[in-house]
């Protein structure tokens, strides 16, 4: 490194990156903090890292800038400034100052043309300089003296780096960003000419001016596009040019390292929520107060090896009303993890680990398992004991898999945090204790190591893994003692916790544990067959290009797309690339045969990868059976989602969708039987919305897009055409999702126009739903959340968010929400009703062994899959009291897709 290194950071540049790359961050008043925190951390991290002698801090200077005056259009299309970014500036200039970097405003110029002018000067000083920036028109400035680090991306370019990235140099980057043009600064180029373009022909003619004067030369369409081109292309030129003579009052030399002011800084970190940095600072400086916290709980963790100690804990637990208990495994597959310890904790502070699978070498001689679990045992089956877990369906699995059932287990922190507030962020223990309690804790990985290294828990050594365990009882217990007394306030949200939430997690127990059945063989065969049709599909996709390509790659299938073929570019990625992300190729297939191609091809990969090829080795050897895991606390509306394997996304309207469920099998004598609500969102819509046109459809049991046709199109719903229920069907579920009549245009391929008329009349035949929306978002805005029709609630933290889009995404929730929430509520309620039905009943002829959607998946002894498959439809329909009946379609097959 050299003596003196000046580093120059665009502090513009980082402030809108800071502000999309993070979430939505805010500190204990609400004030949005992401941008704030983001470009004070990045400033952190780069004088960490590039340790510079001199340092300045750019923000561009309000008001428009000499280019304005040049070229009245320029920037005209940004959006304006969002206000939860706007309202963070002046902070964040405050805190630079704060920091002691200098910091540079300057009317009239850009936050770019002062930081060329002070790289320029540093450069003709032989001064090594930093420019820390995600602007690609300073690559400019590049030189043998000047690099640029992008500190969010870690990326460094020096000339080399550049002619890498852009395939120029950095004395040609003037000449590219013209060709290229800037959307976002609305800086005209060359139309049709993109980044490889401009490489090109600036690597075969060196310079803008060369390629100007041969422009006659240019073939084809390109060449029209050059030569229209050719008239404001100088002016585009001194756009992007930054200017690097600006007159400043200052010099390098002014540019020293200021010392911080630790108490302004102090206030500004208590002011902000930067709790963490506050602490540092009170570390590090004798004028900061230290931070007021309240005293961390004194940690007594005992590692129990000896029966007389055992039994001391085991005395204790039998006093004891409420107990925290967690499992130690070798494996996060409870249905497939064998059991090495346990930790329980009646105290907050106070837990034990008892370890009886360890196996390392040196590892002390441990108290036998069946011994541990044999006195546990009663306690754990006491009814009158109340058992606290934190994510305890796991433990729940593992213990009835030892033959313990666990009557107690009455309250799960993870449940609890996620009915208080589903939105509120993860509800792991390592984020709720951070969250709630304000403490560190252990993680999995301080003790096993990552990555390859990463050891199992039973070879983990007990110095380790007791304060680990045993930490996990303890944290278990105060976290319950923070959670539940807010949660027993609310009477909504504690109704859904202790009728809905609780009571389901061993039933999802019982439903993973028996698992289902697939036929490998039949799954084998599947995958063959879309390996033959995806290689067709390469092949086509290669003709259809006219060259071969990597048909995985994005880049590559960019390159064909929007440079070869010259297809418009719909969207960009955040770095700026054409998007050939699904719903880009979806809109570019209606006119192109290559995007419907990669579609094709993608969606046989996805299935081959997911299901075809993966599904069989999910096979569990001692079962025979899949096992997947279904989740209670992820879904903001309440919805179960599964994972390993994921049984939610299998298509069920494709034929190869339709040929994997196939695959799920009923064993020898059994049936297959699905039980599947009819419409169920569009009949609580109805419910909610009380409009009268809607009920009376449902109640007469009419088709009810049809009937919606009829309504909004005119006839009878017996004589509407296909198109118009179509139509009807589009609108009837897009207006459930809050979509707009920009998105049903598209849905619908109509104008825009056309889309906002089909609505209007909608809403003119329905009007009991128009007003049900409008009085439903300005509940949400008055109280800030919406609730189901039992009373789970989703807060919608962004329903007076200044930024419209972020408002619009709150209001299409709030009103989807109480719809999708329901139905999640009432089939969760019918999993309860179910369960109990086949075990009081002991039927041992019927096993539960899927939810997917608003669908349960059974299997049923032949003999009596009529007489059941009519008793789990009329549970189902019995699950919640609407005002129109509920209506459940079940019917039966040899293997999953026949029972639909």
């Amino acid at each position: 490194m050299a003596a003196e290194t000046l580093c120059l950071v665009d502090g513009s540049s980082y402030l809108f990156r800071a502000f999309h790359a993070l979430p939505p961050l805010t500190n204990a008043q609400g004030e949005p903090t992401g941008a704030l925190y983001g470009v004070a951390n990045m400033l952190r991290r780069m004088m960490r890292e590039e340790k510079p002698t001199h340092v300045a801090i750019i923000f561009d200077a309000p008001g428009k800038t000499f280019r304005s005056d040049m070229y009245p259009d320029y920037k005209a299309t940004r959006p304006p400034m969002p206000d939860e970014l706007r309202v963070q500036i002046e902070p964040l200039k405050k805190l630079v100052e704060a920091e002691g970097y200098p910091l540079l405003c300057v009317p009239d110029v850009e936050a770019d043309d002062v930081i060329a002018t002070l790289a320029r000067a540093a450069s003709r000083r032989g001064l090594r300089t930093v420019v820390s920036t995600s602007d690609k028109d300073l690559a400019q400035l590049v030189d043998d003296h000047v690099e640029l680090v992008n500190t969010m991306t870690d990326t460094r370019m020096d000339a080399d780096g550049v002619k890498n990235k852009f395939g120029v140099w950095p004395n040609q980057i003037i000449d590219y960003l013209t060709l290229v043009g800037d959307t976002v600064d609305n800086v005209p180029g060359v139309n049709k000419v993109g980044p490889k373009t401009a490489a090109k022909w600036l690597d075969q003619y060196g310079d803008l001016d060369a390629i100007m004067a041969d422009a006659e030369s240019f073939k084809g369409k390109i060449g029209e596009y050059l030569r229209e081109a050719l008239g404001h292309l100088p002016l585009s030129r001194q756009l992007v040019t930054v200017k690097d003579d600006v007159e400043l009052d200052l010099t390098i030399d002014d540019l020293d390292m200021r010392p911080a002011d630790p108490e302004k800084l102090a206030d500004y970190y208590e002011r902000w929520g930067f709790k963490t940095w506050r602490r540092e600072l009170a570390e590090t400086s004798d004028d900061v107060a230290p931070v007021e916290e309240a005293p961390p709980p004194e940690k007594d963790y005992e590692l129990v090896l000896d029966e007389d100690r055992f039994a001391d804990w085991v005395a204790q637990l039998e006093k004891a009303d409420v107990i925290a208990f967690d499992t130690e495994t070798d494996s996060t597959d409870p249905n497939r993890a064998v059991m090495c310890g346990l930790s329980f904790a009646v105290e907050a502070g106070k837990a034990a680990y008892v370890p009886f699978g360890h196996v390392y070498p040196g590892a002390p001689k441990q108290l036998d398992r069946d011994f541990v679990l044999d006195r546990l045992k009663p306690i754990l089956e006491d009814p009158a004991k109340t058992i606290v877990g934190q994510h305890f369906k796991y433990d729940l699995i593992m213990l009835q898999r030892l033959g313990i059932d666990v009557p107690g287990f009455r309250f799960d922190t993870m449940l609890e945090s996620y009915v208080l507030d589903s939105t509120a962020g993860r509800h792991d223990m390592d984020s709720l204790a951070g969250r709630i309690l304000e403490r560190e804790t252990i993680h999995y990985e301080d003790v096993a190591g990552k990555g390859a290294k990463q050891i199992t828990f039973p070879e983990v050594g007990l110095e380790e893994a007791t304060p680990y365990a045993a930490e996990d009882a303890d944290v278990t217990l105060q976290l319950h003692a923070k959670l539940w007394p807010q949660l027993a306030d609310q009477e909504g949200p504690r109704a859904v916790f202790e009728s809905i939430e609780m009571p389901l997690a061993p039933v999802l127990a019982r439903v993973e544990q028996t698992g289902v059945l697939v036929n490998a063989e039949r799954l084998a065969k599947l995958s063959n067959e879309f390996a033959t049709r995806m290689a067709a599909l390469e092949q086509e996709a290669h003709e259809a290009a006219g060259q071969p390509f990597n048909i995985g790659s994005p880049r590559q299938l960019g390159e064909i797309l929007f440079e070869k073929l010259e297809i418009p570019v719909i969207r960009k990625t955040p770095k700026g690339a054409p998007s050939t992300a699904e719903d880009v190729l979806q809109e570019l297939a209606r006119e192109h045969e290559l995007p419907r191609i990669i579609m094709d091809y993608r969606a046989l990969s996805k299935l081959k990868s997911t299901y075809t090829d993966k599904l069989p080795e999910q096979i569990n050897p001692a079962t025979g059976r899949i096992h997947t895991s279904y989740h209670q606390a992820v879904a903001a509306t309440g919805r179960l989602s599964s994972t390993d394997p994921n049984l939610q996304n299998i298509p069920i309207r494709n034929d190869e969708g339709r040929r994997i469920r196939r695959a799920f099998v009923a064993p020898d004598g059994f049936r297959i039987v699905a039980a599947d609500y009819s419409q169920i969102e569009l009949r609580i819509m109805a419910h909610l919305s009380g409009d009268d046109g809607l009920r009376e459809a449902f109640r007469e049991g009419k088709d009810i897009h049809a009937a919606t046709a009829a309504e909004v199109f005119g006839g009878t719903p017996d004589t509407v055409d296909p198109d118009d229920r179509r139509k009807a069907k589009a609108i009837n579920f897009g207006l459930i999702y809050g979509m707009s009549a920009f998105g049903l245009s598209k849905q619908l391929e109509v104008e825009r126009k056309e889309a906002q008329a089909y609505i209007d009349l909608y809403f003119s035949r329905y009007p009991g739903v128009k007003q049900y929306m409008e009085e439903t978002r300005e509940k949400a805005r008055a109280q800030g959340y919406v609730e189901t029709v039992f009373g789970r609630r989703l807060y919608l933290p962004e329903i007076k968010s200044r930024n419209f889009q972020r408002r619009q995404g709150a209001e299409r929730a709030a009103i989807n929400a109480p719809m999708q929430g329901t139905a999640a509520d009432i089939i969760k309620r019918a999993m309860l009703d179910v369960d109990a039905w086949i075990r009081n009943g002991r039927e041992q002829d019927v096993r539960m062994t899927m939810q997917v959607h608003d669908e349960l998946v059974f299997e049923i002894a032949e003999a009596k899959v009529e007489a059941c498959s009519a008793a789990i439809a009329g549970i189902m329909q019995g699950a919640a009291d609407l005002s129109v009946p509920l209506v459940v379609e079940a019917d039966s097959g040899e293997n999953w897709d026949q029972a639909h």
